[in-house]
C-alpha cells in the first residue's frame, strides 16, 4: 500500500515532468487551455453536481456548520461564475518574459528576465472552487502543481480535475499531469506536500486557522516556501465624519458571507459617537442575522469568528479614540489582512491608511474587495499576508514567477522583444 510520502512524491514527479512543456507553451494553448476548462465546467455541470452533493451529504451528516457548508457548496451560478471568471483570464495579457534594466556604460545589457517557478504545491480545504482557482493560476503562469484538499471535497475536487481541469490541459495540447490531485485527503499528505523543498519549493497554502500554521511551520523547517495567511477577519471602523448611510451600506455589505476570510470580523466606532452609533450598527447586524460582541468582552478582539464553528454570525463591535488609535487597534489585534475606514474626512482618512499596515487598507470600500477577481481582476491562488517582501494580498499568476538576472552584450537583441 502506498504510504502518503510515496503518494505525494508521485504527483511531484508527474508534475515536475510536465513542468518543462509548461514552461514553453505558446499564448494559444495556455489561452485554449483556460477556455477549455470553461466550457466544461457549464458542460459537465449535472456531473460535477452529483460529486458536490455527496459532498455536501457527507459533510451535513458531519455536522458541518452553515457558513463552511456554504464554502463547500459549488452550485450552478457558482459554476457560471467560474467559467467567467476563466474566459476573462485566457484573454489577460501576461506580462514580458524580459524587461530592461539598464544599457549599461560597460557595453553590456542588464535584463530582468521573469520565469516559472516549476511545481508549485496547494493546501486547501473545504471550498472545490479552489481547485479551478488555482489550476488556472498555474497554467497562466506556466507553472505545474499539486493540489491537496480535505476529505469534505475530495469528491469535487476529484471530478473537477477528471472532467474539467485534466481534459482542458489536453485538447490544448498540454499535458494532463500538468496539474495532478493528490487523492489522499489524509492529514498526513497535506505534511508531505510541505517536506520536498527539491520537487515542490513553494506551497500555497489555503484556509485559516491551526492547520495553515502548523503547515507553514513545517514547510520552513524544510526550507519550503509558503504563499498563506492562517488567520484573516476584515476590520471596519466607523468615523465620526462618516457618511451613515454609507457606514450602513458597508456594514451590510461586508456580511453578506460569514465563512470567508475578508468578511466584517471587527466593527470599530469612534468613541465620542459610540452612545449614538453603535446602537445603530448593532440593530444593523442584527437585521442580517448577525450578533454584536459588545465591551466587555470575553474574548480577544480580533477572535476570528468565521473560525468559530456555531458563532460564525458574530461580529465583535468596539471603540476607538479616532482613525489612528482604530489602525493601531487592527495592527495590533487582528491578523493584519485588511481593514477599511468609513469618513468623509480627507485628513482622517490619510491618518488611517498611513498608520494601518495591513496587506489591504480602504477607504470607504468593503474589505470583501480583497480578493482576486474582485480586487486584481483574475483569479487568485490565495492570499499571503506576509511582512516581508514578496507578493502581499491576494495572489496571482503574475505573481507565481522567479525573477532572473540576465547579463549579455548590448550589442545583440536579447531582451529587446
Amino acid at each position: 500500500m502506498s504510504t502518503p510520502a510515496d503518494i505525494v512524491t508521485d504527483c511531484g514527479e508527474r508534475a515536475a515532468a510536465a513542468a518543462p512543456a509548461m514552461a514553453a507553451a505558446n499564448d494559444a494553448q495556455i489561452a485554449a487551455a483556460l477556455r477549455g476548462m470553461a466550457d466544461l465546467l457549464v458542460s459537465k455541470a449535472p456531473t460535477l453536481a452529483v460529486a458536490n452533493a455527496a459532498d455536501l451529504e457527507a459533510a451535513k451528516d458531519a455536522g458541518m456548520t452553515g457558513a463552511l457548508l456554504d464554502r463547500l457548496r459549488l452550485d450552478s451560478d457558482r459554476l457560471i461564475a467560474l467559467a467567467e471568471s476563466l474566459r476573462v483570464l485566457a484573454d489577460v495579457p501576461v506580462p514580458p518574459r524580459d524587461t530592461v534594466v539598464e544599457e549599461r556604460p560597460d557595453g553590456l545589457r542588464l535584463i530582468e528576465r521573469r520565469r516559472p517557478v516549476g511545481v508549485i504545491g496547494a493546501n486547501f480545504e473545504a471550498r472545490p472552487n479552489v481547485v479551478i482557482d488555482v489550476a488556472s493560476q498555474l497554467v497562466k503562469s506556466r507553472n505545474a502543481g499539486v493540489l491537496r484538499t480535505g476529505g469534505a471535497a475530495l469528491a469535487s475536487a476529484s471530478a473537477l480535475m477528471a472532467d474539467v481541469v485534466g481534459p482542458a490541459l489536453a485538447v490544448a495540447g498540454l499535458p494532463a499531469d500538468a496539474v495532478t490531485l493528490v487523492g489522499d485527503a489524509s492529514r498526513e499528505c497535506a505534511v508531505e506536500l510541505v517536506r520536498r523543498p527539491g520537487l515542490i519549493p513553494l506551497v500555497i497554502l489555503r484556509g485559516s486557522g491551526e492547520t495553515t500554521r502548523s503547515l507553514g511551520l513545517e514547510a520552513a523547517q524544510h526550507g519550503v516556501r509558503t504563499l498563506a495567511h492562517a488567520d484573516g477577519g476584515g476590520v471596519l471602523y466607523v468615523d465620526r465624519a462618516a457618511d451613515p448611510d454609507l457606514a450602513a451600506k458597508l456594514v451590510t455589505e461586508s456580511v453578506d458571507r460569514l465563512g470567508v476570510c475578508n468578511r466584517l470580523n471587527l466593527l470599530l466606532v469612534d468613541a465620542p459617537q459610540w452612545d449614538a452609533v453603535s446602537p445603530i450598527l448593532v440593530k444593523l447586524l442584527a437585521d442580517a442575522g448577525v450578533t454584536a460582541s459588545l465591551p466587555p468582552h470575553d474574548h480577544a478582539l480580533g477572535h476570528e469568528w468565521a473560525l468559530d464553528d456555531g458563532h460564525e454570525a458574530t461580529v465583535t463591535v468596539a471603540p476607538a479614540r479616532g482613525p489612528a488609535d482604530a489602525a493601531a487597534i487592527a495592527n495590533r489585534e487582528t491578523s493584519g489582512l485588511a481593514a477599511t475606514v468609513v469618513t468623509a474626512d480627507e485628513a482622517a482618512a490619510r491618518t488611517f491608511l498611513d498608520t494601518y499596515a495591513g496587506t489591504g487598507a480602504f477607504w470607504n470600500a468593503t474589505t470583501r474587495l480583497l480578493d482576486g477577481f474582485k480586487l486584481r481582476r483574475v483569479p487568485e491562488t490565495g492570499i499571503n499576508v506576509d511582512h516581508v517582501p514578496g507578493p502581499r494580498g491576494p495572489v496571482v499568476f503574475t505573481d507565481l514567477v522567479l525573477r532572473q538576472f540576465v547579463v549579455v552584450p548590448a550589442s545583440t537583441a536579447v531582451g529587446l522583444g
